[in-house]
């Protein structure tokens, strides 16, 4: 297994830094943020979902989308995947992250998975996200690039199993799955083997990351509350040296996508902390 770095987990560095920073931790592949940066937040402290450094535009030229796929060419690092948020499932927007993706050579993107909140029904959801993998497994043949469904907590995937039924309609080779254990502590967990066998051939990339349950002090009708938050990869509840087992169990040989919101790191020494300890365990 090979590292890659979400460059969502990177705000701080502009895409040539990160390239370096990489480099140096011994990471191989690059999975770009595909977002805008609103105006009202472009002089704000770097930060992971407002104003991040390490953005692709959606409304790059093809002289800045260029830009990128040197940046990771000239350092000896893979383009691997164009990372964008369409949880609206826009077939339109979904097509324009394929052509981006095709210009800056990368290999998957993200598509969309609808949100749950409670208001509308999943059986209507799941509906609307299949017509639309329809459709994303079209532009998947059309650009040769494949497409990741994520297990993602507020969504209609926030588990392997609910993500495979949703995915098995399609063809693997076309629709995959990203896990994301760290996104499972929130809500989804089942058991990670299980899980993993269950997906098979639609195991297409995985998320390192780690979270945590913590009290919030209050109570609700004499019912203590607890939140969940994100935490470094070694102290939250993703037992990571045992998902790692159980990924080499059933033969994922991909890339491990480092992702960490804890932040109690500036970037580079998270890329170094999280390397480190990935290959400690891998060994």
């Amino acid at each position: 297994m090979k590292l890659s770095i979400f460059t969502v987990a990177t705000p701080d560095l502009t895409p040539e830094e990160l390239a370096k920073a990489a480099t140096t931790a011994g990471i191989e592949g690059i999975e770009w943020r595909f977002k805008d940066t609103p105006a009202e937040v472009a002089n704000e402290k770097p930060s992971f979902w407002r104003n991040n450094l390490c953005s692709i535009d959606p409304s790059a030229s093809d002289e800045e989308l260029e830009r990128f796929r040197l940046i990771a060419v000239n350092n000896n690092l893979v383009n691997l995947s164009v990372t964008p948020y369409l949880n609206d499932c826009n077939v339109d927007e979904t097509e324009r992250v394929f052509k981006a993706a095709k210009k800056v050579g990368a290999s998957f993107i993200r598509c969309g998975v609808p949100n749950y909140d409670k208001s509308v029904n999943y059986n209507d959801l799941f509906a609307k996200a299949t017509d639309y993998l329809h459709h994303v497994q079209e532009f998947s043949q059309q650009y040769g690039i494949k497409a990741l469904a994520e297990i993602h907590h507020n969504t209609i995937t926030p588990s392997a199993g609910l993500s495979h039924r949703l995915v098995s309609q399609f063809n693997p080779d076309h629709i995959g799955v990203l896990h994301d254990a760290g996104n499972m502590v929130h809500e989804g967990f089942e058991n990670y083997r299980m899980g993993l066998e269950l997906l098979g051939p639609y195991l297409a990339h995985v998320h390192v990351k780690n979270a945590q349950w913590v009290p919030t002090g209050e109570t609700q009708d004499g019912i203590k509350l607890w939140k969940s938050e994100w935490a470094p990869i070694d102290a939250g509840i993703v037992n990571w040296k045992q998902l790692l087992v159980d990924l080499k169990a059933v033969g994922y040989d991909g890339y491990l996508g480092i992702e960490d919101f804890s932040g109690q790191y500036g970037s580079q020494e998270m890329l170094n902390n999280f390397s480190s300890k990935v290959k400690e365990w891998l060994a």
